[in-house]
């Protein structure tokens, strides 16, 4: 089976017909319906990274189970999950498909900026939308400038609002109903920050399939492209308010990143044990010493174990922190959020990184057959940890720790 060609500059306007959902009670089914979507979906996930075939069924089925909702607050109807149980539920999906636990990551991070900055009539109407089966992607990085400031631009005149400007990295645009843009505003001589939430289908909006990266392929991590596109200024949520104060916004935007890691390791060493044992079997019928009585092969996979365990302890302990500080924002609590999610992403991003190097590794030239795809594990993994440097949590974290001192409020962190 051969890679087809990671993909075509397709550009199109279409956005997807939003459909009924299903209402999830409570935690428990939330990790319940996820289980079940994961074995699903990963029954196909070898054929959609090789052939590269963007997952729309998949994601259609993901809305419809109510997933995509879970963090609605109860009062506006929604499941209002714990932040560990969001990690988990994206967790569980990347165990089975890298690229598609990638892909909500952004919805559930426009939520939370909603959440945090939206206006009263703003968080009924989109909490409305996402009950409905609306989808979130996003447009907020750009690539270009060393000095990372963003470009885009929110233009209020006389003939209205307007936004310009071009985005990359716009994980899940592809296959969303909305795609809130990060845009930034002259006020007064000064740079505010905006989320714009920006209809898939307007004028002026082109969303381009220009994702070629080596993993997660299937994301739709291409391009939007915004010329003139006219908004409501109902659509506008602040974000400016939410650099200036804590929030816990950026930790628990890295919660769910955690997940990831955590997730695709985790799929990789349940990956690991069946192709081991299977050689096992193959090594007794040659009556040559047994893979799994190997002491190495038991520390290595050993090994893999404890640290994909710590991690998920971990990642439980960040999400119980990262309540606390959406229910109490202040200095202190975000604080320290940022610092336990810090460390429980350095842990994913170490275990999930050694998952996939030792499900190769151990499992030989024979873990390279590319009708197997093993190596998606790793190419997968590899590609999100880049996503932000694990090095500078660690520096705040030692930061925290050593000195006292509070980690900036970004969303890095």
């Amino acid at each position: 089976m051969s890679i087809k060609p990671a993909f075509d500059h397709a550009t199109t306007r279409t956005a997807p017909a939003q459909r009924p959902v299903s209402r999830i009670s409570s935690d428990e089914e939330a990790l319940e319906v996820a289980r079940a979507l994961a074995s699903e979906f990963a029954a196909e996930a070898v054929a959609r990274d090789l052939d590269r075939r963007l997952p729309w069924d998949e994601i259609e089925r993901f809305t419809a189970s109510g997933l995509w909702a879970i963090t609605v607050p109860k009062a506006y109807g929604g499941t209002d999950v714990k932040s560990a149980t969001v990690a988990r539920v994206i967790a569980l999906i990347a165990a089975a498909d890298g690229s598609l636990g990638q892909i909500p990551q952004n919805h559930f991070y426009s939520l939370e900026v909603l959440r945090n900055g939206g206006t009263e009539a703003q968080k009924r109407f989109f909490y409305d939308q996402v009950l409905a089966g609306a989808r979130f992607g996003n447009a907020l990085a750009e690539i270009g400038r060393r000095d990372y400031k963003r470009q885009t631009r929110l233009v209020r005149d006389p003939a209205g609002w307007y936004v310009d400007g071009q985005k990359f990295y716009c994980t899940g645009a592809l296959f969303a109903h909305w795609i809130p843009t990060m845009a930034q505003a002259d006020e007064d001589g000064r740079d505010v920050a905006y989320l714009v939430f920006i209809p898939r289908d307007a004028d002026g909006v082109s969303v381009i399939d220009n994702w070629d990266g080596f993993g997660q392929r299937i994301t739709g991590s291409g391009s939007v492209v915004l010329d003139r596109v006219k908004v409501e200024p109902e659509w506008v949520v602040p974000f400016q308010a939410s650099l200036d104060r804590p929030t816990a916004i950026g930790p628990f935007a890295q919660i769910l990143h955690a997940g990831i890691d955590l997730g695709i390791g985790q799929g990789a060493f349940e990956a690991t044990l069946p192709f081991l044992r299977s050689r096992a079997r193959a090594w007794i019928d040659a009556k040559v010493e047994r893979a799994t009585d190997d002491p190495l092969t038991l520390h290595a996979v050993g090994d893999v174990r404890v640290r994909l365990a710590a991690a998920d302890a971990l990642l439980d302990r960040a999400g119980r922190h990262v309540d606390i500080a959406q229910a109490s924002p202040d200095e202190a609590t975000v604080a320290a959020a940022s610092v336990a999610v810090a460390e429980a992403r350095a842990a994913s991003h170490r275990a999930g990184l050694l998952a996939a190097n030792k499900l190769l590794e151990l499992g030989g030239t024979s873990a390279t057959n590319r009708a197997d795809d093993l190596d998606r594990y790793w190419r997968n993994v590899r590609t999100h940890t880049l996503h932000d440097p694990v090095r500078w949590k660690n520096h705040w974290i030692g930061q925290y720790h050593l000195n006292g001192r509070i980690p900036p409020r970004h969303g890095a962190l």
